[in-house]
Protein backbone atom coordinates (compact mmCIF):
# COMPACT_ATOMS: atom_id res chain seq x y z
CA UNK A 1 0.00 0.00 0.00
CA UNK A 2 1.49 3.33 -0.99
CA UNK A 3 0.96 6.53 0.90
CA UNK A 4 -1.22 9.30 -0.47
CA UNK A 5 0.28 11.86 1.92
CA UNK A 6 2.38 13.68 -0.71
CA UNK A 7 -0.62 13.95 -3.02
CA UNK A 8 -2.77 15.15 -0.14
CA UNK A 9 -0.25 17.82 0.83
CA UNK A 10 -0.07 19.16 -2.71
CA UNK A 11 -3.86 19.46 -2.91
CA UNK A 12 -4.56 20.36 0.74
CA UNK A 13 -6.61 23.43 -0.19
CA UNK A 14 -8.86 21.44 -2.50
CA UNK A 15 -9.36 18.37 -0.30
CA UNK A 16 -12.40 17.66 1.81
CA UNK A 17 -12.05 17.56 5.57
CA UNK A 18 -12.30 13.75 5.67
CA UNK A 19 -9.47 13.44 3.12
CA UNK A 20 -7.17 15.74 5.10
CA UNK A 21 -7.92 13.94 8.36
CA UNK A 22 -7.47 10.56 6.66
CA UNK A 23 -3.99 11.63 5.57
CA UNK A 24 -3.22 12.89 9.07
CA UNK A 25 -4.15 9.57 10.63
CA UNK A 26 -2.39 7.58 7.92
CA UNK A 27 0.88 9.01 9.27
CA UNK A 28 -0.03 7.46 12.63
CA UNK A 29 -1.18 4.12 11.19
CA UNK A 30 2.09 2.23 11.61
CA UNK A 31 2.88 0.64 15.02
CA UNK A 32 6.59 1.44 14.69
CA UNK A 33 5.86 5.12 14.09
CA UNK A 34 3.61 5.13 17.15
CA UNK A 35 6.39 3.52 19.21
CA UNK A 36 8.79 6.22 18.01
CA UNK A 37 6.30 8.95 18.92
CA UNK A 38 5.85 7.38 22.37
CA UNK A 39 9.61 7.55 22.92
CA UNK A 40 9.84 11.12 21.69
CA UNK A 41 6.91 12.10 23.91
CA UNK A 42 9.16 11.23 26.86
CA UNK A 43 12.24 13.10 25.63
CA UNK A 44 14.13 14.15 22.48
CA UNK A 45 16.35 11.35 21.11
CA UNK A 46 18.89 10.67 18.38
CA UNK A 47 18.40 7.95 15.75
CA UNK A 48 21.00 5.83 17.56
CA UNK A 49 19.10 6.11 20.84
CA UNK A 50 15.81 5.19 19.15
CA UNK A 51 17.46 2.21 17.41
CA UNK A 52 18.82 0.97 20.75
CA UNK A 53 15.47 1.30 22.52
CA UNK A 54 13.40 -0.31 19.77
CA UNK A 55 15.93 -2.95 18.70
CA UNK A 56 15.29 -2.22 15.03
CA UNK A 57 17.63 -1.62 12.10
CA UNK A 58 18.88 1.93 11.73
CA UNK A 59 17.57 2.19 8.17
CA UNK A 60 14.07 1.22 9.23
CA UNK A 61 14.03 3.76 12.07
CA UNK A 62 15.39 6.47 9.76
CA UNK A 63 12.70 5.70 7.21
CA UNK A 64 9.95 6.05 9.82
CA UNK A 65 11.52 9.26 11.15
CA UNK A 66 11.54 10.66 7.61
CA UNK A 67 7.83 9.95 7.34
CA UNK A 68 7.14 11.52 10.74
CA UNK A 69 9.21 14.58 9.82
CA UNK A 70 7.51 14.94 6.45
CA UNK A 71 4.09 14.65 8.08
CA UNK A 72 5.02 17.34 10.61
CA UNK A 73 4.89 15.22 13.76
CA UNK A 74 8.60 15.51 14.63
CA UNK A 75 11.55 17.73 13.85
CA UNK A 76 15.29 17.22 13.97
CA UNK A 77 17.74 19.65 15.49
CA UNK A 78 21.43 19.34 14.80
CA UNK A 79 23.58 18.74 17.87
CA UNK A 80 27.15 18.34 16.71
CA UNK A 81 27.33 15.30 14.43
CA UNK A 82 23.86 14.06 15.38
CA UNK A 83 20.27 15.09 14.87
CA UNK A 84 18.08 15.01 17.94
CA UNK A 85 14.41 14.36 17.18
CA UNK A 86 11.53 15.79 19.18
CA UNK A 87 7.78 16.20 18.89
CA UNK A 88 6.84 19.32 16.96
CA UNK A 89 3.50 19.72 18.69
CA UNK A 90 2.74 18.54 22.22
CA UNK A 91 -0.84 17.79 21.14
CA UNK A 92 0.54 14.61 19.53
CA UNK A 93 1.08 13.29 23.05
CA UNK A 94 -2.59 13.97 23.81
CA UNK A 95 -3.69 12.26 20.58
CA UNK A 96 -1.74 9.14 21.60
CA UNK A 97 -3.24 9.24 25.10
CA UNK A 98 -6.78 9.63 23.77
CA UNK A 99 -6.24 6.89 21.20
CA UNK A 100 -5.07 4.51 23.90
CA UNK A 101 -8.13 5.28 26.04
CA UNK A 102 -10.48 4.69 23.11
CA UNK A 103 -8.74 1.40 22.30
CA UNK A 104 -9.04 0.25 25.92
CA UNK A 105 -12.76 1.06 25.92
CA UNK A 106 -13.34 -0.70 22.58
CA UNK A 107 -10.80 -3.55 22.70
CA UNK A 108 -13.28 -6.34 21.94
CA UNK A 109 -14.74 -4.53 18.96
CA UNK A 110 -11.32 -3.61 17.56
CA UNK A 111 -9.98 -7.15 17.81
CA UNK A 112 -13.07 -8.51 16.05
CA UNK A 113 -13.02 -5.99 13.18
CA UNK A 114 -13.07 -8.03 9.98
CA UNK A 115 -11.61 -5.22 7.87
CA UNK A 116 -8.53 -4.78 10.07
CA UNK A 117 -8.10 -8.55 10.31
CA UNK A 118 -7.72 -8.82 6.51
CA UNK A 119 -4.86 -6.31 6.29
CA UNK A 120 -1.45 -7.94 6.17
CA UNK A 121 1.27 -6.92 8.65
CA UNK A 122 3.45 -4.22 7.16
CA UNK A 123 0.78 -3.19 4.67
CA UNK A 124 0.21 0.07 6.56
CA UNK A 125 3.95 0.76 6.70
CA UNK A 126 4.18 1.72 3.07
CA UNK A 127 7.88 0.87 3.23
Amino acid sequence: MTSNLPAAAERADSLARHEVLGSFFQGLSDPTRVRILDLLAEQPLTVTEIVERLGLAQGRVSSHLSCLRWCGYVEARAEGRYNRYRLVDERVREILRLGEAIVRDNATRLTSCLVLATETPGEAEGI
